[in-house]
């Protein structure tokens, strides 16, 4: 057997451990997300069960960026968007903690952790707890809210 066909149930194995659903939940939708036409990242909503998004209960969203993006660019339009929403943000040097420079397939995975708290993963390692005061539907409204950038989007992550 040639050495490349054994290596493919390696690969396979990894490829699933990586994009594997947050302990104790399933996928509930999932929706490429873009901006002037161009696909910026695909994101995935994890949920209990993979039930209906429930604002009271944990839940796990992860983005696959699809272009290199700058840590401040994440950071400004971060900030920018849940100004724009109207939640309170926590402050720059918070996220700075939690965000990196992306390049195309980075992964990020946030997981609430409460209302108060989201653990970030990159690329399946953990880099920081963010804990602000209701930072759970704060942040992630900017994504799954019913004011988020795009309604298409944000009802395909939902899965609704």
């Amino acid at each position: 057997m040639p050495r490349n066909l054994l290596a493919l149930p390696l690969i396979c194995a990894g490829y699933l451990i990586a994009h594997a659903a947050p302990e104790g939940m399933m996928l509930r939708g999932q929706a490429t997300f873009g901006h002037f036409g161009f696909a910026v990242y695909d994101a995935r909503l994890f949920t209990p069960e993979g039930a209906a998004l429930d604002w009271q209960a944990d839940f796990g969203l992860e983005l696959t960026y699809r272009r290199n993006i700058s840590q401040k660019a994440l950071i400004d339009s971060t900030l920018a968007e849940m100004q724009r929403i109207g939640h309170i943000a926590p402050p720059r040097p918070a996220l700075a903690d939690c965000f990196r420079d992306v390049r195309k397939g980075d992964r990020f995975l946030a997981v609430t952790q409460g209302a108060d708290r989201i653990a970030f993963l990159f690329n399946g390692t953990p880099v920081c707890t963010l804990s602000h005061t209701g930072i759970r539907v704060g942040f992630m409204s900017v994504f799954l809210g019913d004011d988020s950038r795009s309604a298409r989007f944000t009802r395909l992550l939902r899965g609704e």
